[in-house]
């Protein structure tokens, strides 16, 4: 079915509305991965037309994105309002992709219910204004997919290359396209392969389909080649391999990545509630209209959408030292796709149904599940951001000339005042982390730093269920990096001073603890920004 408005206003609709919700958070400085080197790498690309940060340890990924911001900020200058703007463009665009996607394999109910889940999930909503490459990758990959369901081979070429540009990880879409073409010609003798297998256009040969499915690795291997000749390594520097692909080739890691991104394909977050839906409405009979049953989206197309999601699952399990839910957006709107189509063909009330899971996307915006995750996810972002803000903001006011004793990202945000939280760079000492360890190891050179500024890396809801075990607390520490950050009571003993600054928010807190040094304390009365 034909959609009666045109793409363009479509788009036009999805930006205004997203544009809008997300109107309280365009001004807020950058945060974790964006300061740390999205941002970084785009304002290098900006002032000195390099397309390898310097200013940041390069993590070879493509460039796409980091054009696009620094393309804005050329336009309409730099700040942070121009950069989530500029992505929520993208987000925009992404967005419209689901919508022609779902239109052209269901109908437009069914799209136009499709994009205002996707649009309001809350990794995705998070992610919309984010300067991160994730979602653009996905937009991307979803165009790609509609022009290869509509046997447009040269237009699938182009939207999966430019999806590998805007992020590697794009390339499992085209490759798992590939794969499952090379599968129908092994099961072509196969019954079976007439009802999970679209026809293919019989003027097509299989190795040309193949071909193009696989022509998106070219400009991704130029683009490493080119990093290869500036850097001296292909896939980033050695520390991000062996964190994000070195690191995590383990059985047991994989299992237990297995289960945790399953989880945010179809429970993360609210998301078990359209599983459940979906589980149960396949219980019911396909509903009826004019003595005709509601169609399905083909079986076929279903087993190329599951394909990609299976894809997606496996690689993301076994790479990527975060198992973060943002690197699953590309496999999430398939699922949701699939899943209101699913209501729709069954359930009477199905936009009642849809209404609720929606609104419990809104709820999880601002509800902190009682279990880890990123805050990333939802709008806990915000709540670390201003955090950030209040505390950056108190440290170089009342101790302007102090080394300050902190960890990435927040030694970044003192050191860098473009990103935001300061009006000038700050003298820094870094340590790792606020575990135990780290803050023992910072005792034994407290000489080194008047002031530390110390903050919760980890969202810490209490213990769930899982973490009474010290089985999972050990495997989490040795698998995903887990750590227990020290309170600042104890953190400011430890370093033998006293907590100046304490503020909390929703299972995050920030803290500056002044070390108690007479040397210190009496250059700090006589400094006139006392």
């Amino acid at each position: 079915m034909r959609s009666r408005a045109h793409p363009a206003l479509v788009f036009v609709v999805i930006f205004i509305s997203i544009f809008l919700l997300h109107w309280p958070v365009l001004h807020l400085p950058y945060f974790w991965d964006e300061a740390g080197y999205y941002v970084p790498a785009a304002r290098d690309l900006l002032l000195s037309v390099s397309l390898i940060p310097h200013t940041t340890v390069s993590n070879a990924h493509p460039p796409l994105v980091m054009a696009w911001i620094a393309l804005w900020w050329k336009i309409a200058g730099y700040a942070p309002l121009v950069t989530r703007s500029a992505m929520l463009v993208v987000a925009a665009f992404c967005l419209l992709g689901v919508f022609r996607l779902a239109e052209s394999v269901a109908n437009t109910p069914v799209a136009i219910a499709s994009t205002i889940c996707t649009g309001l999930y809350p990794v995705f909503f998070s992610q919309s204004s984010l300067a991160q490459v994730d979602l653009a990758a996905a937009g991307l990959t979803f165009w790609g997919l509609k022009s290869y369901l509509e046997g447009k081979p040269a237009r699938t070429a182009i939207w999966f290359s430019l999806a590998a540009l805007a992020k590697e990880t794009a390339i499992l879409a085209p490759v798992a396209l590939a794969a499952w073409e090379i599968l129908r010609l092994l099961a072509a003798k196969v019954a079976l392969s007439r009802i999970l297998w679209r026809k293919g256009d019989p003027s097509e040969s299989l190795t040309r389909r193949v071909v193009l499915l696989l022509i998106p690795i070219l400009p991704l291997a130029l683009w490493y080649g080119y990093h290869f000749m500036k850097t001296g390594y292909v896939f980033g520097n050695p520390e991000f391999f062996r964190y994000n692909v070195a690191a995590t080739l383990s059985p047991v890691r994989f299992l237990l990545a297995l289960f945790l991104r399953l989880w945010q394909v179809f429970g993360y977050l609210h998301l078990w509630l359209l599983t459940l839906a979906m589980l149960a409405a396949m219980s019911f009979p396909p509903r009826q209209e004019d003595g005709i049953e509601r169609s399905r989206i083909s079986i076929p197309i279903q087993m190329i959408f599951l394909a990609i999601v299976a894809t997606y699952v496996v690689a993301m399990s076994l790479i990527g030292g975060a198992v973060l839910a943002r690197y699953m957006l590309t496999a999430l709107p398939l699922v949701i796709i699939l899943a209101v189509s699913t209501l729709w063909r069954r359930m009477r009330n199905w936009p009642l149904i849809v209404g609720g899971i929606s609104a419990a996307f809104v709820l999880a915006w601002f509800w902190n599940p009682p279990y880890g995750f990123s805050p990333e996810d939802n709008l806990a972002y915000r709540d670390y951001v201003v955090l950030h803000e209040q505390a950056e903001r108190f440290v170089e006011a009342r101790y302007p000339m102090a080394h300050v004793l902190t960890a990435w990202p927040a030694s970044d945000e003192l050191s860098r005042p473009w990103l935001g939280y300061v009006t000038r760079p700050m003298q820094v000492v870094r340590i790792e982390d606020f575990s135990f360890e780290q803050i023992l190891s910072a005792a034994d050179f407290r000489s080194h730093f008047d002031v530390a500024l110390v903050f919760s890396t980890k969202y810490d809801p209490g213990l769930f269920p899982f973490d009474r075990w010290p089985v999972w607390i050990q495997l989490k520490q040795r698998f995903f990096g887990f750590h227990q950050d020290v309170p600042p009571a104890a953190v400011a003993r430890i370093l033998g001073g006293r907590v100046t600054f304490l503020e909390e928010r929703r299972g995050e807190w920030i803290a500056v603890i002044e070390i108690e040094r007479s040397d210190f304390v009496n250059a700090r009365l006589d400094s006139p920004h006392y």
